[in-house]
């Protein structure tokens, strides 16, 4: 063999090779996210803790600081906006209930919050991360201070998803179990922590998954960090662009259709972090993307909507495409308006610079944002109601 064709040889190796680590990579994140979550779960009560937070909402702004905190606990929009349909079938008031699913926009945003963190050893890597992230966060507050009021005054969410709900409450039953091909490969080995965990007492051993799944995180994503500086390169960056930073339709497309597939938006954002930590992306490029995972996140409410049936199968069908319309007009109001678009963005590259400079004020804000604020303004509301 020639020492040209050596070296090739050599060369193919060691990209099969961070292919490989890169797959394994990214299976450690969808890994870590499913611990963290169902540690969350498992701390909370999952649903039924869920449910009893629900029974605090008495208003409007009770019932959004409800499902921000709800979320973050259990860290799934999809669980918790599954369960209020299921709750507004029970008799929920829809006018409650809508507040709740602009809560839930906002709870889930805390994984890729997390996730950011893993880069935060490397001050130009966490800046990007962080950015990326929290854009997301910024998008979903701006959802809630346009609609929110709007929807107070004009109940305009609640009357078009009515009008809507006429042409669809005929829809057949769907099953989603099928289709998710992520917990398949990830279920077996977080039910064989928590089997292994289970020797210790509930909240002990939920959270002590929620902490190895943080740490698995920080493995992961030093892991992909590395391996993408080598790979994303030449073609595999071109198909990479063309798939997401080819343009906001493209991104938003792109974004929707990886959330249905694997039915989290937290998962779909939280894996464009590391892509935008190593340098491959701007969080200018994935804003889109982003925005395209709120959308694709709906699917589950609509589904787990279209197999209730009786008296509650229409008002459960009306809040899933409350949903579905929240999202959408959101891209089309705040996307779609220059001036708005910009401002989530500029609001987390600023937010970025800061918490770069203090590491503390990253986890200050996270704290502050999905748990504090929500849970002291809770406990405040629903002690003076």
């Amino acid at each position: 063999m020639t020492e040209s064709a050596e070296q090739l040889s050599n060369s193919t190796q060691k990209r099969i090779l961070s292919w490989l680590l890169l797959l394994a990579g990214v299976y450690a994140i969808l890994l870590s996210v499913g611990m963290v979550g169902s540690g969350f779960k498992w701390a909370s009560g999952g649903s039924e803790g869920a449910r009893e937070l629900f029974a605090f909402a008495t208003n409007p702004f009770l019932a959004l600081l409800i499902g921000i905190l709800a979320t973050a606990l259990v860290q799934s929009s999809s669980t918790v906006t599954s369960v209020i349909v299921g709750l507004v079938a029970g008799g929920l008031p829809i006018e409650i209930a809508i507040p709740m699913v602009m809560g839930a926009n906002i709870g889930t945003t805390i994984t890729n919050t997390l996730v950011s963190l893993g880069h935060v050893r490397k001050k130009s890597e966490f800046r990007r991360a962080f950015a990326a992230a929290t854009v997301h966060d910024f998008f979903n507050l701006m959802c809630v201070i346009i609609f929110l009021p709007l929807e107070i005054i004009f109940g305009f969410l609640e009357k078009g998803s009515a009008w809507l709900t006429t042409y669809l409450i005929g829809a057949d039953s769907m099953s989603m179990k099928g289709f998710n091909f992520i917990k398949p490969i990830t279920k077996p080995v977080i039910g064989e922590l928590k089997s292994l965990l289970g020797v210790f007492p509930d909240k002990v051993a939920a959270i002590s998954l929620i902490v190895i799944g943080i740490i698995l995180i920080f493995v992961s994503i030093t892991i992909i960090g590395r391996v993408l500086k080598g790979l994303m390169v030449g073609r595999a960056k071109k198909i990479l662009h063309g798939a997401i930073g080819r343009g906001p339709i493209s991104g938003i497309t792109s974004g929707a259709i990886v959330t249905v597939l694997v039915q989290s938006s937290s998962t779909t954002t939280s894996l464009m972090i590391p892509l935008v930590g190593s340098g491959v992306f701007k969080p200018r490029d994935i804003y889109p993307f982003t925005l395209g995972a709120n959308i694709g996140t709906t699917i589950t409410a609509l589904l787990a909507a279209t197999a209730l049936s009786g008296a509650g199968a229409v008002v459960g069908l009306q809040i899933a495409l409350v949903h579905l319309m929240y999202n959408l007009l959101g891209v089309v109001v705040i996307y779609g308006i220059p001036f708005l678009r910009e401002l989530p963005l500029k609001a987390a590259e600023r937010l970025a610079e800061v918490a770069t400079k203090r590491h503390s004020l990253a986890a200050l804000y996270v704290l502050s944002v999905f748990f504090l604020l929500p849970g002291l303004c809770v406990l405040v509301m629903s002690s003076l109601g």
